[in-house]
């Protein structure tokens, strides 16, 4: 027979795992995960081998470098992980680089020369390339994913993207991934947040506050949906008061997209 002291001991395990699933969305009857709106911190680790010790419950982290082991020790620590990868972008260090036909294959991205913007017009193309990919992502067992560079028609593509071509790639990503049980984070692309916040189920956003456009992300807060933010040059003592103000959940992490983190402190 079990003592007082292990009924207690098992019953504040219990209340733990149900506060850390109430964290980051889980509910038993949805199709998919859906990541409410807080403060608390996310974790946003694309280089290195993922550091599974940090306190968070939210990890995004590249989609291929990233072992089934370690998402399995995440999610035995009650973790949800999102699966990186970029959907309007070719990066030719990929496995599937050659997949990608010349016909696709745009202007280099500013700041990443080897990287170049793809025709997302394209689908016929592109679509069983991305495809694979977010099924690789759900035999992984991920619970959602980060498709990035998602705003090329903003951007010297060296195609004529227009914006009804850029909504109508990003709600095919949004259906797809939905399709896999996988939820899906509308990466940036702060234009068209009013026109895709029903079909994204949250928001992965780079340095807001520093070019002044977080509040265009607030529609998702009031769909009960999560921003994950992250800033590089902005000290935290300018942006985690109005972070917190507006529900968003924001780290400061170095460009380079190591296991460093800091954290905003509790408001």
């Amino acid at each position: 027979m079990a003592s007082a002291s292990g009924h207690r001991a098992r019953a504040g395990r219990l209340i733990a795992t149900a506060l850390a699933l109430a964290l980051v969305g889980q509910g038993s009857s949805e199709a998919h995960w859906r990541p409410r709106p807080t403060t608390n911190p996310w974790q946003l680790q694309l280089s290195g081998k993922v550091d599974t010790s940090v306190r968070s419950p939210v990890y995004d982290v590249d989609g291929v470098e990233t072992s089934r082991r370690a998402i399995r020790r995440l999610h035995r620590r009650h973790r949800r992980v999102i699966c990186y990868f970029s959907a309007g972008s070719y990066e030719p260090y990929r496995a599937d680089a050659s997949r990608f036909p010349t016909q696709v294959k745009g202007r280099p991205i500013e700041g990443f020369p080897d990287e170049r913007w793809l025709d997302i017009r394209r689908l016929d193309l592109l679509g069983p390339i991305l495809r694979d990919r977010m099924d690789a992502c759900r035999h992984k067992h991920f619970d959602g994913i980060d498709p990035d560079n998602v705003d090329g028609y903003t951007n010297a593509t060296g195609f004529p993207l227009t914006a009804a071509d850029q909504l109508r790639f990003n709600r095919w990503l949004a259906r797809e991934a939905h399709k896999r049980r996988l939820a899906v984070g509308l990466k940036n692309d702060p234009g068209q947040v009013r026109k895709l916040a029903r079909a994204f189920d949250f928001a992965v956003v780079e340095q807001c506050f520093q070019y002044d456009e977080c509040r265009a992300f607030s529609p998702f807060v009031r769909k009960r949906k999560a921003v994950f933010e992250v800033e590089y040059e902005t000290p935290r003592h300018r942006f985690c008061g109005p972070a917190r103000r507006l529900r968003f959940s924001s780290i400061f992490k170095r460009i380079s997209l190591g296991s460093f983190r800091r954290t905003c402190p509790p408001g």
